[in-house]
């Protein structure tokens, strides 16, 4: 079944396209991964999804239900996505201690809760991303760029979310602290079935932790397939570009040295 369907999606500010025509499926519990360089229109399909960029042309749609639009079916489809932004430094504010940071992510499952109930909720969700609960109180500085960006995760997972959209997660991290996130997400799929829209410009990355893999360049998707055969028999030449600008052998095996089991 599909999680996540993305259909002939076209994004403009103002005069500019920044995407165009985009469309790639997303299945319950599966992972895909899109890629490219800077500029390609990795983010702004991203945030399309969850409705901080406008849609010029196409549609979205979340469990067969579009999210595009005001109406409330298609605000109660965005709600089944949650955004693990790009950067673990400015995605958390540096004044509110983490446990109220992560609360914030409750207010999206429409439910009332207690202050009792959050504050259960809020060491539940710390526990699952392995982060010591009885740090809530602390300030973000308290925590390294993993802890970070670790925590962030468990604020989208808060709103508890079918489909999560992680934008460049690992991108501001070293590679160790890359894998844990990685092998982080790999778990919490495992435990939550989620499914996940994985954007990334690094194709060991994606290569790591994706079932299928969509290579966009210019605004649009240029192939996409099942990761492992597209990526040892590209048929578009950026693709072959991208895999020769990236130590691909020497990232894999950093990974998986480093991986959890």
């Amino acid at each position: 079944m599909t999680a996540l369907e993305i259909e002939n999606l076209s994004v403009r500010y103002g005069a500019r396209s920044a995407v165009s025509d985009v469309s790639l499926r997303l299945d319950h519990g599966r992972t895909v991964g899109l890629v490219g360089e800077s500029g390609s229109g990795k983010s702004s399909v991203a945030n399309a999804v969850v409705g901080l960029a406008p849609v010029s042309a196409g549609d979205i749609r979340v469990n067969g239900v579009s999210a595009v639009g005001r109406r409330s079916r298609a605000r109660q489809a965005r709600l089944r996505i949650q955004l693990i932004f790009q950067d673990p430094y400015s995605a958390l504010d540096p004044r509110m201690p983490v446990g109220a940071s992560v609360a914030e992510g409750t207010l999206a499952t429409g439910r009332r809760w207690s202050r009792e109930a959050r504050r259960r909720r809020v060491r539940e969700l710390l526990e699952q991303v392995h982060v010591d609960p009885d740090r809530a109180g602390a300030l973000p500085g308290a925590f390294s760029g993993g802890q970070r960006q670790r925590i962030t995760i468990a604020r989208a997972l808060a709103g508890e979310p079918e489909v999560l959209i992680a934008d460049e997660v690992t991108s501001a991290l070293d590679v160790s602290v890359q894998s844990t996130v990685l092998n982080l997400l790999r778990e919490l799929q495992r435990t939550l079935g989620l499914s996940i829209l994985f954007i990334s410009h690094d194709l060991a990355v994606v290569r790591y932790i994706s079932d299928e893999v969509s290579v966009m360049r210019h605004g649009g998707i240029v192939e996409s397939g099942p990761t492992e055969a597209l990526l040892a028999a590209p048929s578009d030449p950026y693709t072959e570009e991208l895999l020769g600008a990236v130590p691909v052998l020497g990232r894999r095996m950093t990974f998986e040295e480093t991986a959890t089991p």
